[in-house]
């Protein structure tokens, strides 16, 4: 279970669309979330690699090389 604060503008919003569809706001809500996890996952993972590559932790392969490696170069 999870319990969030909305500002009023958002809870009013949710309201009506939960009104006029006839569907929870739960429902909205979890759609919401599931919609976005995946990026934020993506971003979260991305910002993490970034650290790793600047620290030094991370070896980079130059994208000549991987065209090559991969047939891939004209």
């Amino acid at each position: 279970m999870l319990a969030i604060r909305l500002p009023e503008e958002i809870e009013k919003r949710l309201d009506a669309l939960a009104q006029e569809t006839g569907r929870t706001k739960s429902f909205y809500v979890r759609e919401a979330i599931l919609e976005h996890l995946d990026d934020l996952e993506d971003i979260y993972l991305a910002e993490q690699r970034l650290a790793d590559i600047h620290a030094g932790r991370v070896k980079t392969i130059p994208l000549e090389e991987v065209m090559k490696r991969y047939e891939m170069v004209d």
